[in-house]
């Protein structure tokens, strides 16, 4: 970011106000749900690892200790959610736990824990678009994010896991690396923020990589440029090693992972980081050999990479057990290739596909342009989002992140449409900047779909399991002595956050032994499901809603003890808990 833009107080005040507005907006909206609802199972999740923690026996103590002995019990499950974003949660629990009831101090925290990311998320967006095409892009970039309401689906109070932490630390990053060619310490500022969102987690890793790649390019087409490679790298290793061990404990120091944080990835990541800095030290003056420093580096980050961890070698969910992809994690909805979004549900599909669509114009239109062809800071931007839009056509979880690299290029865009069209005052500039925001372009498309007489042939956000997510419908739950619940793995974070009671699993991959064992809990006859739970001492079987176990099609469904409790035909060996009339949850207790 250059210093004339930090001499702009006029426009931080317009980014600050243009968050103000966000923020208040979205609080007005969904202030009452977060009383109501824990908006989606990472956020139950994140809030049962926070209380355990907080009212473990120490902070210090526990900073390390990530065991959740109430999941897949006996031998319980080690979570690899970074223990960074339970101490920010933390603080803003002890800074309004100082003037309100400690209920009222979580809820405020959980509301206010996303807005507070929003404001650097739009800050990074802006400065993207400004170095794009200058302040006036900014400015309309800003507009488009006033009514960005796609873009605000991590942000949303309540949202307290780490997908908006790693979409504010991604974006920050890329407007660091398409200022980097002007900034003396935006190369530095690059690697500090990639090792940061890496200790968050890896689902941000396409788009670091692709900013890593904006160095390594610079590099081998321009020996100037050695010094922005050296501090990038030296920054990337530096943080990436420091986020390492202030994360994991000794006890996980040689544990393999090819999605997180791990003795195997930081590995790579210090390889790499390594060789570019030691690339930009070298200052090769031969283009040749620059290159092939720069394709030794990726090369020796991989080759690490694979001979710690073999299996890496088949992508990030190599680790996985396939037992759990027809049962659970085939049908988890981030993991929709948007096509597949499209057969099943074309008005969401539409509205997915819309604002990156018109961002992908845009970016052809502007690459037509000599000059921005010659312009590295705009081909960085357009490359990381290419990226993210390449990450959502094969699975809708980019879909936040091309919304948000995606503004800067429509915002370019916005420019020479005024042009073209010759509008020269601000209501009509107004006027045809807001058919360009995300929100005009989801809600056209849903409307052209509706005309073409299509729609959604189920509800995409699931409606009927909505009553089974409220908070005042576990309240019975609590009442029952603590037991370990089998039910569909969707319900097991809320149990945890709500209840007393331990669950067989939850919708991690890492828990494959519980998920299995959940699923088959329910999937199987009667019979069969008896052993499954007496093998894992289930003491209560749980069932909420029409919706059947992920996988079970007829015959076998009608045949399962979820579909002869749902059909009323309950076994001897179990019996209710509980009247029935009027409870949303069919609850069940084991008879030894």
């Amino acid at each position: 970011m250059p210093n004339n833009l930090l001499r702009q107080p006029n426009f931080a005040a317009l980014v600050t106000l243009v968050w103000l507005l966000v923020a208040l907006a979205l609080l007005l909206r969904f202030w009452a749900q977060t009383a109501e609802t824990l908006l989606d199972t990472d956020d139950a999740m994140r809030l049962a690892q926070l209380r355990s923690w907080i009212g473990g026996p120490g902070l210090l103590s526990g900073w390390f200790d990530l065991h959740q002995a109430r999941i897949q019990p006996p031998e319980g499950y080690d979570t690899h959610w970074s223990r960074l974003i339970d101490a920010g949660l933390a603080g803003l629990l002890f800074l309004f736990g100082l003037f309100t009831d400690g209920a009222t101090a979580e809820r405020l925290m959980r509301a206010w824990w996303p807005l507070l990311w929003l404001l650097p998320t739009i800050a990074g967006m802006a400065a993207i678009a400004w170095r794009v095409g200058g302040r006036e892009a900014a400015t309309v970039a800003l507009l488009l994010a006033l009514v960005g309401v796609p873009g605000y689906q991590q942000f949303t109070p309540g949202r307290i896991d780490h997908h908006n932490v790693q979409i504010a630390l991604t974006t920050l990053a890329l407007a660091a690396t398409v200022w980097s060619d002007r900034v003396r310490w935006a190369a530095m500022a690059a690697g500090l923020l990639t090792g940061a969102a890496l200790a968050i987690g890896f689902e941000a890793a396409p788009y670091l990589a692709g900013c890593g790649a904006v160095f390594a390019i610079r590099y081998v087409l321009d020996r100037d440029n050695a010094a922005d490679l050296l501090s990038y790298g030296r920054w990337l290793t530096a943080s990436s090693i420091a986020g390492f061990f202030v994360t994991i404990g000794s006890q996980h120091w040689l544990r393999h992972s090819c999605d997180s944080i791990a003795v195997n990835t930081l590995a790579a990541v210090i390889c790499g980081g390594s060789m570019l800095a030691l690339a930009g030290w070298l200052k090769h003056e031969d283009k040749v050999t620059r290159a092939a420093a720069i394709l030794g580096a990726g090369c020796l980050a991989v080759a690490v990479l694979v001979l710690i961890e073999p299996l890496c070698a088949r992508g990030p969910f190599a680790m996985v057990d396939p037992a759990i992809w027809p049962m659970w994690l085939g049908e988890v909805r981030e993991m929709q290739p948007l096509f597949s979004v499209f057969q099943k549900n074309p008005l969401t599909g539409a509205a997915i596909a819309a604002f990156p669509a018109v961002a992908v114009v845009a970016t052809l239109v502007m690459l037509g342009n000599r000059e921005a062809r010659r312009d590295v800071g705009f081909l960085a931007a357009a490359g990381v989002f290419l990226i993210a839009v390449a990450v959502t056509v094969g699975a809708i979880r980019g879909y936040s992140y091309a919304i948000w690299f995606g503004m800067p290029m429509v915002a370019a865009m916005a420019l020479r449409l005024f042009a073209a069209l010759r509008l020269k005052t601000v209501v009509a500039r107004l006027l045809a900047a807001l058919m360009l925001t995300p929100m005009a372009l989801s809600s056209g498309a849903i409307a052209m779909a509706h005309a073409v007489g299509l729609d959604d042939k189920d509800g995409f956000d699931r409606p009927d399991t909505k009553p089974c997510l409220r908070t005042a419908n576990y309240a019975p739950l609590a009442q029952l002595p603590p037991g370990i619940v089998a039910t569909d793995v969707s319900y097991g974070p809320f149990l945890l956050a709500l209840t007393p009671h331990s669950v067989l699993a939850g919708p991690y991959h890492h828990l494959s032994r519980g998920i299995v064992a959940a699923h088959r809990s329910l999937s199987e006859p009667p019979e069969l499901a008896r052993a499954v739970l007496a093998e894992n001492r289930v003491t209560y079987v749980m069932i909420c809603g029409p919706r059947p176990p992920d996988g079970l099609a007829e015959p076998a469904r009608s045949r399962s003890l979820w579909g002869r409790l749902r059909a009323g035909d309950v076994p001897g060996w179990l019996e209710p808990v509980g009247p029935a009339a009027g409870q949303v949850f069919a609850v069940y207790r084991v008879k030894r």
